[in-house]
């Protein structure tokens, strides 16, 4: 099975690109292959076209809260809200969620889904620092465009499936908090080297199989890279890979989850 494991952004640049890691699932074996940069938009939206079978994780939130969407009063089902989002545009979408931001009490401005509380994920609605609702509102609508098939969310092709994948989750899990990537340059350091290449010896020795059940194979330069993009899309990969092995059971969505506000594809409790 084609695997493709994608680190994402909301402004693609040739500094900055959208990172995907095409990989190949054999049984339980996963193998990391081509790497693959889009510095636009376009690179993305031309790859969700291509004809399956293939799953990708993408590392964005694939929906908001159901607290933000019932308070704010937008459209009460996914595909409602995702493309009242995309027509606010960048600038009244990011207008709209500072003024919701701006009148609620202090510990009630941002709201996390279930599935971001279980993986220690912030909220959708971040703007800044990491700004994950902005890779929200670039994502999820083009996700909704391509007609991909997003498990529990958007009923679309069977042969191109999209989850929801989160590195944090896993990197947690084999190294604890150590920081081990950095965009700015000056604040990228021994430590984060490290960390990144125990984080990636880690996962080739075996260290996901309690938790996925994979096996991986990877080449470990892609610890090399200081700003943990390929890295991240590795651990996209694997995401996506042990959703495939879910597959007769949902994709590993848990039974309960939202269909408002979707989930990350790790398991309950891994």
């Amino acid at each position: 099975m084609k695997i493709y494991g994608i680190d994402f952004t909301s402004r693609p640049s040739p500094g900055k690109p959208i990172t995907c890691l095409e990989c190949c699932l054999d049984g339980l074996r996963l193998e990391a292959g081509e790497l693959i940069e889009w510095r636009d938009f376009e690179g993305f939206e031309t790859a969700l076209q291509r004809p399956g079978p293939w799953i990708a994780g993408v590392d964005f939130p694939l929906g908001q809260s159901r607290t933000f969407i019932e308070n704010i009063g937008w459209p009460d089902t996914w595909a409602g809200y995702v493309d009242h989002a995309a027509g606010l545009g960048r600038d009244g979408f990011r207008a709209t969620l500072d003024g919701y931001r701006a009148v609620r009490p202090p510990g009630d401005k941002e709201h996390r889904r279930a599935t971001d509380r279980a993986t220690g994920a912030i909220s959708p609605q971040k703007l800044y620092g990491t700004p994950v609702g902005l890779m929200f509102l670039e994502g999820a609508p083009r996700l909704r465009k391509a007609g991909v098939r997003i498990p529990g969310l958007q009923d679309g092709d069977p042969e191109r499936i999209v989850v929801e994948a989160y590195p944090g989750v896993l990197a947690r899990r084999l190294i604890g908090r150590q920081g081990y990537k950095q965009d700015t340059r000056s604040k990228q350091t021994a430590q984060r080297d490290d960390a990144r290449k125990r984080l990636l010896a880690l996962i080739l020795h075996g260290a996901t199989q309690p938790i996925y059940g994979l096996k991986v194979d990877a080449d470990p330069s892609l610890a090399e890279d200081p700003s943990g993009d390929r890295l991240d899309a590795l651990l996209c990969a694997i995401q996506a890979a042990w959703a495939w092995t879910q597959r007769e059971t949902g994709f590993g969505m848990p039974d309960a989850m939202d269909c408002l506000e979707g989930a990350i594809a790790h398991p309950i409790g891994g």
